[in-house]
């Protein structure tokens, strides 16, 4: 590393954020981006320690060390040339990503960490404002021709490795525009849909094909493209969204969180929604029902949308604001976390315990819940939960989100035109390789593995592109990750 002691005199800075009175009122990005100085001196923070575990903590293997050097000696096309040689949407997940390298930094046994993400989204960014960025279409091509079906993350770098490796991929997708859920299920105040549209233009001169508003199994039948293509890769995500199935559950103002989140994510880009099928906060008393990101991605939304009190709860404990004992470093620590959306006001509680959703001439009105507890321990050491006597309360509410998660891809026409094999969990089940049970048919992302992290969707992506490439010519020289 060019300064060897920059971690002993150099304390971490992040990005700064726009004032919350300012950014309420709109829906542009929330993060203020460093000056190149700031991101050089950050960079300088990094140990070459003897064993990076960064390198660990990333799903798709960054060359952390390295491009940290380089930005801290100003070679930021350098910098750039190492991140876009692992990372496919580096400009995403430098917004997005939880950050597990930084959590598993070695700094971070005894100080903070490296600021790994925001030092990734300063070289992408300086690359795009210096032109390092451009249109590389591959010098030879295959012949082969690769559907890909769905156009998110894991979708979208499986088109493009298979691309880079002079595949012709196709990118079919149901929805308007490209994107999946960095365009319909982030709102634009993590994620400006500018940004996604700038790769996409990128890759369209490199010849991707994007096809949209077609629903393959549906408007197209999958049979006909396993005839077109040679090989055929799904890439729909996890899109079935887990449910409350209590009393009450038939009220009116009760929705899932990503049916609200595309809906807004719509709105802000100007498209109009049929007065029937509004789903708006404006003046509302808003409950979201679930603590996670999604969660606090409506928290932030309801605000912005003027609600006139957002409450977000959840059934677990409230996490530990350290790391926990049983979740040590290197590990992924499941500990508090407060987003730019929570600063923004909501109320939150933990252990709470959804009952019964009660309304008035059908429309949702207020939430029976109690207090749980979760101290005692079954036979096998696991947490129990616990109603706690006499805690039983009720919530008002105008609006309820359900943002629990998601249970596994659509079982729609496209995967019982296939006839692809499910494991337990209702997920594509595949081998090691991401082939199917079907000839030819693959799979990657959310669709194979369970709903999980943009990071790893894009792992997911280059993995079946290496595997589909090997498939399809013998061998191949595209990485695995």
């Amino acid at each position: 590393m060019g300064d060897t002691h920059g971690f002993l005199k150099i304390r971490r800075k992040t990005s700064s954020y726009r004032p919350v009175c300012e950014r309420v009122k709109d829906y542009d990005e929330v993060v203020q981006l460093r000056s190149d100085e700031s991101s050089e001196e950050q960079g300088a923070r990094c140990m070459d320690c003897g064993t990076p575990f960064c390198h660990w903590g990333c799903p798709i293997g960054n060359y952390i060390p390295e491009w940290n050097d380089l930005i801290f000696r100003g070679q930021w096309k350098q910098a750039m040339d190492i991140l876009g040689g692992t990372n496919n949407l580096p400009e995403i997940t430098g917004r997005i990503c939880p950050a597990l390298c930084e959590y598993a930094c070695v700094l971070g046994i005894n100080d903070d960490p490296v600021t790994v993400r925001e030092n990734e989204l300063a070289i992408v960014e300086h690359a795009f404002k210096n032109g390092f960025i451009k249109a590389r279409p591959p010098r030879k091509r295959t012949g082969k021709k690769v559907a890909v079906i769905g156009s998110g993350p894991s979708g979208l770098a499986t088109a493009d490795q298979l691309n880079k490796a002079g595949h012709a991929a196709t990118v079919f997708e149901r929805d308007d525009k490209i994107g999946g859920i960095l365009r319909y299920g982030i709102p634009d105040f993590k994620l400006d849909k500018g940004i996604l549209d700038r790769r996409i233009k990128i890759w369209k001169k490199e010849g991707i094909k994007f096809v949209t508003k077609v629903s393959v199994g549906a408007d197209l039948k999958a049979s006909s493209l396993k005839k077109e293509f040679d090989a055929i890769c799904l890439a729909g995500g996890s899109r079935t969204p887990r449910d409350i199935k209590i009393e009450g559950r038939e009220l009116s103002g009760i929705h899932f969180a990503m049916d609200y989140l595309t809906q807004s994510n719509k709105r802000a880009s100007g498209e109009k929604i049929p007065e029937d099928r509004l789903i708006d906060a404006k003046g509302k008393k808003v409950v979201i029902i679930g603590g996670g990101d999604t969660g606090a991605d409506c928290v932030g939304t309801a605000n912005r949308q003027g609600a006139s009190c957002v409450a977000q709860i959840e059934v677990m404990p409230k996490p530990a604001e350290c790391r926990p004992d049983n979740q040590p470093w290197p590990k992924y620590p499941l500990i508090l976390k407060t987003s730019t959306s929570h600063e923004e006001g909501s109320q939150r509680h933990w252990s709470i315990l959804t009952k019964k959703f009660a309304g008035q001439g059908g429309r949702i009105a207020k939430i029976s819940c109690a207090r749980v507890d979760f101290s005692q321990k079954d036979d096998k050491g696991c947490p129990v939960m616990k109603e706690i006597p006499g805690s039983a309360f009720e919530i008002e509410a105008d609006l309820v989100i359900l943002a629990v998660g998601f249970l596994h891809p659509e079982h729609s026409s496209l995967l019982k035109d296939l006839d692809v094999e499910l494991d337990v969990r209702g997920n594509i089940k595949t081998g090691a390789d991401h082939a199917t049970s079907v000839k030819n048919v693959f799979a990657a992302g959310d669709m194979r593995r369970g709903q999980s992290l943009v990071v790893w969707a894009i792992s997911e992506g280059r993995s079946a592109a290496h595997y589909i490439d090997k498939h399809l010519m013998g061998a191949t020289s595209l990485p695995r990750m």
